[in-house]
């Protein structure tokens, strides 16, 4: 198989689809590899790691798009590249369709196989390619809420660890799975008075243990949500539904509760946001006020550490993308329902449920599409 990785465009995106160690996996088993010129250097890797990889370096991504049997990426597939797609031609990276109807639509147009990493499952349930970049997120996470915090960028002015005399912020984070558990760990070692909110007793008791009261844990009842977000510094939203449009979990209404210059930041903005009043926001410019508070909705967060985001990744995707590799996508999926809940749209139809469901479209189940 021909497999090809373009440069990201996606803005302040630096990370790349394939590292060199990827390239040089899918050589050894048989197959051929093409990487975009100066793909990897914003992670690190540059063209001659590619070329002792055994890849071949192209100029230009429509040569990518044109021979590859595979596109293998990190972000969604912007709109220029959409169109380049075609039926027969397998896309592996992050698609995050349920709250994008523009990009879903092309992708059926296209009639491409995209199989999208953060649906992909492992036999316990997690998310195995998208927990690095989440784990990536979580851990931004405060820092970028407490750099959202200083006076210069419309923030309380509050210093997150505090100092002897002066009590440290507070900090909420919704969510107790991947994101919310390293944002929970990096704040509270920052200094942060930190509470975690979830609705799973297990997973709650399990943060006790395993962090031995390094933060608080809450039940995420409506009212205890509204109490802890109007006393907090920083409210980090780190909800997932899998493939599904994530919930909104803090109100318009809620904001004037809040204390002046807090900060929302906002980790599932790629599925939709879980503020009423997240928008997607860039590392060129990634916050903004709404009725005095400070939003920070960076869609592609891990970008900001391109090298660490990349390697992490590549260590998770590598293992499917030789499997798509080596024995076809249909064999490949048919062998491994994991890879298999990763497919989200073939031949013009949309095949994860929780994407049709989010956006009113009709679907089918995965394994009819085996058949088409």
């Amino acid at each position: 198989m021909l497999i090809g990785c373009p440069t990201e465009i996606k803005n302040q995106e630096y990370r790349v689809g394939m590292t060199p160690a990827a390239a040089m996996e899918a050589v050894a088993n048989g197959h051929n590899v093409i990487i975009q010129k100066a793909a990897g250097v914003g992670a690190g890797f540059t063209d001659e790691t590619y070329t002792n990889a055994g890849a071949e370096i192209v100029d230009t991504a429509e040569e990518i798009f044109a021979r590859a049997d595979m596109v293998v990426k990190v972000k969604e597939p912007q709109a220029i590249e959409r169109k380049q797609l075609r039926e027969g031609q397998i896309l592996f990276t992050y698609l995050h369709l349920a709250p994008d109807a523009p990009q879903t639509n092309d992708l059926l147009e296209s009639g491409v196989t995209a199989i999208a990493y953060e649906t992909v499952t492992d036999r316990n349930g997690a998310l195995p390619l998208l927990a690095p970049m989440s784990e990536v997120a979580g851990k931004l996470a405060p820092q970028v809420g407490s750099w959202t915090l200083q006076k210069a960028n419309g923030g309380r002015g509050v210093l997150l660890g505090g100092i002897p005399g002066v009590p440290p912020a507070k900090v909420a984070v919704i969510g107790g799975g991947v994101v919310g558990t390293h944002a929970a760990r990096v704040a509270a070692g920052m200094g942060a008075d930190v509470s975690v909110l979830d609705m799973s007793l297990p997973r709650m008791r399990y943060l006790d243990d395993a962090f031995s009261g390094l933060f608080k844990t809450r039940y995420a009842s409506k009212d205890n949500t509204a109490e802890l977000v109007k006393q907090a510094d920083i409210v980090v939203g780190a909800v997932l539904i899998p493939g599904a449009a994530a919930p909104t979990l803090i109100s318009r209404a809620q904001l004037s509760t809040m204390k002046p210059g807090a900060v929302l930041v906002d980790v599932a903005i790629d599925q939709g946001g879980c503020f009423e009043t997240s928008k997607a926001t860039t590392h060129d410019d990634p916050i903004y006020e709404v009725d005095g508070i400070m939003h920070y909705c960076v869609a592609n967060m891990p970008g900001a550490v391109a090298r660490t985001s990349t390697i992490g990744l590549g260590n998770a995707t590598m293992p499917f993308m030789i499997a798509l590799a080596n024995k076809g996508w249909k064999q490949a999926c048919a062998d491994d329902v994991h890879l298999m809940n990763g497919l989200n749209t073939h031949a013009g139809k949309i095949t994860y449920a929780a994407v049709g469901k989010a956006l009113g479209m009709d679907y089918i189940d995965p394994q009819a599409a085996l058949k088409i």
